[in-house]
């Protein structure tokens, strides 16, 4: 995957960029620009781009709680999947939650996203829990990596 390229969400451009895809996979928690800012500031936000096409974006979570627990999600457009960018994407946010300390590495996958689960279960995570937020419909799966 030569073409691939994974930068760190830097400016407002790249910000849209990474706010764009979570918005189309994640309809139901949909983000404001000032949102992704302020995330941007307490999470590490990367966009991926195949040549100057955008492919993706990824969040890593610092680290929480007595287990140093670290959240990796990456996501990939679904006319990009199949092609090897989300796994591309989820190696440089294990490599991410490994400098910042992770002692364990869960993931949040929306339950209308059959692709998004069957990725995460491939990579070894294996699902904790279900839940909907207030007011929602579609449960959010949160998965911890074996």
């Amino acid at each position: 995957m030569p073409d691939l390229r994974i930068e760190r969400a830097h400016g407002d451009d790249q910000l849209r960029d990474w706010q764009y895809v979570h918005n189309l996979i994640v309809p139901p928690d949909p983000l404001s620009l000032d949102d992704v800012r302020e995330r941007s500031r307490r999470n590490l936000l990367d966009v991926a781009y195949a040549g100057e096409r955008l492919v993706g974006c990824m969040t890593v979570r610092a680290p929480e709680g007595e287990e140093a627990m670290v959240v990796v999600i990456a996501r990939v457009l679904p006319e990009f999947r199949g092609r090897g960018y989300g796994g591309a994407l989820y190696a440089r946010g294990l490599e991410q939650a490994e400098a910042l300390g992770a002692g364990v590495v869960e993931t949040v996958v929306l339950g209308s996203n059959p692709e998004g689960l069957r990725f995460a279960l491939a990579q070894g995570f294996v699902e904790t829990e279900r839940y909907v937020l207030p007011g929602g419909t579609v449960p959010y799966i949160g998965l911890r990596l074996r």
